[in-house]
């Protein structure tokens, strides 16, 4: 019912029906807009949402049948950006994320400097190293502005399967290796080595300018 709506408002929509699959799919579309239910078949949806912050600042609108003040309150701090309550009028949440679009991205995150080389800008997803554009893959990205949120500490390998793909699941190990391994080649063909930087496969870290030479 929610889809044929959003589509009646010219909108391209899809749809996930388990918070793994739902995380999994934005990484790759990167959607203009993402409605989220609290009660998903895998977990609660705040789950999702934080994962979501972790590498995107896209406008969130939380869609529940949970009518709580602590509900809504734990949701907008966890970084929704609106909360519409079941039962609810069509017109009011199609306006509702006709607003939502024209929010302008926050743009403090970036750009972020690392090593005096690498440049990230989480608001246009712009990366470069040294002035030179670094092409990446979605996840390569997503991946990339995890560790930079948390540039110069170790960010548990779990954590970032779980940001990424919603599960850290031992299919998805091998996945994240390989893109981390994909991500310091293409840094180090631009000329900006050991920046990421590894504790036997179980975190990784960016390196802070500081301690990086």
């Amino acid at each position: 019912m929610l889809g044929s709506l959003l589509e009646g408002e010219r909108y391209k929509v899809w749809w996930s029906r388990t918070g793994e699959s739902g995380l999994a799919e934005a990484v790759q579309i990167r959607p203009d807009v993402i409605i989220l239910d609290l009660d998903l078949p895998d977990g609660d949806g705040l789950g999702v949402l934080t994962a979501v912050r972790e590498w995107s600042a896209t406008p969130v609108l939380i869609l529940s049948a949970r009518a709580g003040t602590v509900d809504k309150v734990r949701a907008l701090d966890a970084g929704a950006n609106d909360y519409v309550v079941k039962p609810f009028s069509p017109e009011e949440l199609a306006a509702r994320l006709r607003v939502l679009q024209r929010l302008e991205l926050p743009t403090g995150d970036g750009p972020l400097l690392v090593s005096g080389a690498l440049k990230i800008d989480m608001a246009t997803h712009e990366v470069t190293v040294k002035d030179r554009s670094l092409q990446l893959t979605a996840t390569e990205e997503a991946i990339l502005y995890i560790l930079a949120r948390h540039a110069g500490k170790l960010v548990p390998r779990g954590h970032l399967l779980r940001s990424v793909w919603g599960s850290d699941a031992d299919i998805r190990i091998h996945d994240l290796h390989v893109h981390i391994a994909n991500l310091r080649r293409k840094l180090e063909g631009h000329g900006a080595s050991d920046l990421i930087r590894g504790e036997g496969g179980a975190a990784y870290s960016l390196a802070f300018t500081a301690d990086h030479e």
